[in-house]
């Protein structure tokens, strides 16, 4: 899982049918500080997330067909949670 806020919508006119019907967000991954850590990427939205939340992303092929209830799909990262509160040790 990838601790990450969500910087961006993307808007798309084509696509692949899966996506139909879900949001696509740009993140920024998070350190344990909240702090920007790494490359921004594209998630698919299952967790109603906006711009400035702070999401918890699900990356395991198997755990995203399993949730979204299809056999085969496209999707390699998918939001899951937002996160209200984190504290850092």
């Amino acid at each position: 899982m990838i601790y990450a806020r969500v910087i961006g919508t993307v808007v798309s006119t084509a696509k692949h049918p899966t996506y139909v019907g879900h949001k696509l967000m740009l993140v920024q991954p998070l350190d344990e500080r909240s702090q920007d850590d790494g490359d921004t990427f594209l998630a698919v939205d299952n967790a109603q997330a906006g711009i400035g939340d702070r999401v918890i992303i699900l990356c395991e092929g198997n755990g995203i067909r399993q949730i979204l209830g299809v056999k085969e799909l496209p999707i390699q990262r998918l939001i899951v949670g937002v996160v209200d509160a984190a504290d850092a040790a």
